[in-house]
């Protein structure tokens, strides 16, 4: 392996895939330039299991939390230890995905019994294992779906209401003095053979609906930060747990722990 080319702690991970180290580096792309290999996000020396859960990790975060991939561009190097421990790895992600992961989400829709009965499944470590929970799987699903489309349906109606009345008289007392002067200029330059009253009344219409597209806009914009500001707390554990799930699936074929043991155990 090539000494580093890259400083971890000055590189900022950016989303997505990208030509060239100059156009920008996520977390997969940074492993080759660590380990020597050909710039590009599937690094033969990484677990290909490994490499989809970051590739795809590294694009689903926003910038802060992404930064806290960069220890594994290194972490990861030399987890391509075969098919038999990546079908290990597989399994290990799909349980905590249907067990750990998901349940979190149902617990915040309300949906508690689903949350728990997937809790309670045995660990998914083989395909026998995953069909016979399929039923609890799909239950879950299937109420998750509904919940949502209520969810989406409410929301949409009430973010719908409240920015046409609350957006709207925020708009309209700030932009008023704006609106005024901006909009009557304007109309004066284009209408300036107009009566000035009557022209003063078309450009106040104008900005008003102007003022109107971009308050609702803007109040869609808070709405949707007020909502991820609150999920925020919730986010942080099912994230310290994909962490967690990421060391042990780089502690396969390498370093044994006892998680790892029982995945191995289950499957003969």
């Amino acid at each position: 392996m090539t000494a580093p080319t890259i400083d971890l702690e000055k590189l900022t991970l950016a989303r997505g895939g990208h030509a060239s180290p100059s156009e920008g580096v996520c977390v997969m792309e940074a492993v080759t330039l660590l380990a020597g290999e050909k710039f590009g996000d599937r690094p033969t020396c990484v677990s290909p299991v490994i490499g989809a859960y970051l590739r795809n990790w590294n694009d689903a975060l926003e910038e802060e939390p992404r930064q806290r991939l960069k220890p594994y561009a290194l972490k990861v190097i030399g987890t391509n230890t075969g098919a038999a421990d990546d079908e290990v790895r597989a399994w290990m992600a799909t349980d905590w995905l249907v067990r750990v992961q998901t349940p979190t989400w149902l617990e915040l829709a309300g949906l508690k019994d689903e949350a728990a009965e997937l809790r309670a499944l045995p660990a998914l470590t083989s395909s026998e294992i995953a069909v016979a929970c399929q039923a609890t799987i799909d239950k879950a699903r299937t109420k998750a779906g509904l919940a949502a489309n209520a969810a989406r349906d409410a929301a949409r109606a009430a973010a719908r209401d409240a920015a046409r009345d609350a957006a709207w008289d925020a708009a309209r007392d700030a932009a008023w003095d704006a609106a005024r002067d901006a909009a009557w200029a304007a109309a004066r330059a284009a209408a300036r053979d107009a009566a000035r009253a009557a022209a003063r009344d078309a450009a106040w219409d104008a900005a008003r609906a102007a003022a109107r597209d971009v308050a609702w806009d803007a109040a869609r914009a808070a709405a949707y930060e007020a909502a991820r500001s609150a999920l925020r707390p919730t986010e942080q554990q099912p994230m310290d747990s994909a962490f967690d799930l990421l060391d042990r699936m780089i502690a396969v074929g390498q370093v044994e722990d006892r998680m790892t043991d029982a995945f191995r155990s289950a499957r003969h």
